[in-house]
């Protein structure tokens, strides 16, 4: 085996071309010419999203003080008022008139490289140099940007934002002054309840899962019984009307969040982020995620709502991204449900004889995000033996299939006792049946489907009952009596 052994492939092309191949993900309608944004989970891909989830629930809600919720998608539409959604909700968004594409005026910047926006800033500049405020402005912004690009942040702002936007060309089709003024786009999907599509029959698809937990506070506080502190945990779908998606699963209109908002006294909250900021990266680094490609961005600039929030980010080939955001929300929801309701969403402490509006701490992971992170860490192309091979190194407790079954060849009652093992493992396990081509051949199919275990029946397993078991990972081989099959998978997917 040669030094690049554990050698990691960035390329986002290898992982798609990859995800369709052995069937992960599908561009959603794909024979239709596709809809952007939108992605089906194949048949690997199903069993990879599911593992993720139920990971997560475990980590959850085993536990004695969070409870699991499944809310509806269609809420009150004054869920959204009371939000914020319905209002704020928002990016700012431009077209170019010449070829009508479709920018988020807030992360134009992105599409643009440094030289041009180095020169459109020093002339923007240049235009403010007589109005002293201005020009402090535009300084402060790039000497002290916060979390954000600073050039976005320029765009976005009222003074500044025109000037500096009629100094670059499209990046679509390089035109230049053709952009238009900035509006407002609403990112919830609104639909109608009833045969007539009138204002009072207005829904929203959810833009988040949170709110359905807070709707329902006092529901599950009083039938778990429970005290503060406690957390409700959900796993359900999320729909945005993104302007621009990209990067294949990081940015799609239709998603999955995996969110739990913990409950908290407000004397207690600095104590419960923190707890939770931590948990959740062992989380990722205890199913296998390289932990060098792992990190906290806290925030220095708050939503409104905040008291503190961090993301950890994963290192993707296109750079760092958010998979999960920890962050404490205060009261600030609760108190406008309660606002908007009429109904106190007021907890009554026992001990304190005390009654207040609780804190929230959040910590809200995208399945889908995840998905792609796990996918992407997992995937390694190394040389064995002369020939390139494409591996999955999925940490065993994530892999769509936990074992292979082979038969050496197909006679000699091989096929059979392979087929009787099959029977036996998918009892417990999720297993894959293979007798074509060569043995190698097979062992490479199932090393891009990233399937820990291979089992193969030989002339030997006709003699002692014994098969050969092969690891993903280090391809060492192994006899193991086939009556011991289940406990030593059983074994090693528990480690």
């Amino acid at each position: 085996m040669s030094d690049n052994k554990n050698k990691k492939v960035d390329a986002v092309a290898n992982i798609v071309s990859l995800a369709k191949r052995r069937g992960f993900v599908f561009q959603s309608s794909e024979i239709y010419g596709g809809l952007n944004g939108c992605w089906d989970y194949g048949p690997l891909g199903v069993e990879l999203l599911k593992n993720i989830k139920e990971e997560w629930w475990k980590f959850m809600t085993y536990r004695d003080n969070v409870e699991g919720l499944d809310a509806s998608i269609l809420m009150h539409p004054k869920v959204w008022e009371a939000s914020g959604h319905v209002e704020n909700f928002t990016d700012p968004m431009i077209d170019c008139k010449q070829c009508k594409a479709r920018f988020r005026l807030d992360v134009l910047g992105d599409s643009i490289n440094e030289k041009k926006k180095d020169k459109a800033l020093a002339e923007l500049k240049n235009d403010f140099k007589d109005d002293v405020s201005i020009l402090s402005k535009i300084e402060n912004a790039i000497k002290n940007p916060g979390d954000e690009d600073p050039f976005n942040l320029l765009l976005e702002d009222e003074q500044v934002g025109k000037t500096l936007l009629s100094k670059l060309n499209c990046p679509q089709c390089g035109n230049s002054n053709t952009f238009t003024d900035a509006r407002k786009f609403n990112l919830m999907f609104k639909t109608f309840v009833g045969p007539v599509e009138e204002s009072g029959n207005v829904v929203y698809l959810r833009p988040e899962t949170a709110q359905g937990i807070f709707v329902n506070f006092l529901n599950v506080q009083s039938s778990a019984r429970q005290k503060l502190p406690f957390g409700i945990a959900q796993i359900g779908k999320a729909f945005r009307n993104e302007i621009n998606t990209k990067n294949f699963l990081f940015r799609t209109r239709e998603f999955e969040q995996m969110e739990m908002q913990f409950f908290v006294n407000p004397k207690n909250d600095k104590e419960w982020y923190e707890y939770w900021k931590a948990a959740r990266l062992e989380w990722f680094k205890s199913l296998g995620m390289t932990e060098t490609k792992l990190r906290y961005h806290d925030h220095i600039k708050l939503a409104h709502y905040a008291a503190a929030a961090t993301d950890i980010e994963y290192e993707f080939p296109f750079g760092w991204g958010e998979i999960e955001g920890i962050h404490n929300r205060t009261n600030f929801d609760l108190s406008r449900h309660e606002e908007f309701s009429g109904k106190s969403l007021k907890y009554f402490d026992d001990e304190s004889k005390e009654k207040f509006v609780p804190y929230i701490i959040e910590t809200s992971a995208g399945a889908s995000r995840s998905f792609m992170a796990f996918l992407i860490d997992a995937y390694y192309e190394e040389e064995v033996n002369g020939e390139m091979r494409s591996v999955l190194r999925f940490h065993p407790k994530l892999a769509p299939i936990k074992a292979a079954i082979f038969p050496l060849v197909n006679k000699d009652g091989m096929p059979e006792v392979s087929r009787e093992i099959e029977k036996d493992l998918r009892r417990n396990f999720k297993v894959f049946y293979d007798d074509k081509g060569a043995v190698g051949r097979r062992y490479r199919r199932q090393d891009e489907a990233g399937t820990p275990f291979c089992i193969t029946v030989d002339t030997q397993t006709m003699e002692d009952k014994t098969v050969t078991v092969r690891d993903r990972d280090t391809m060492q081989q192994e006899r193991i009596a086939i009556d011991q099959l289940t406990r030593y998978l059983s074994d090693k997917l528990l480690q």
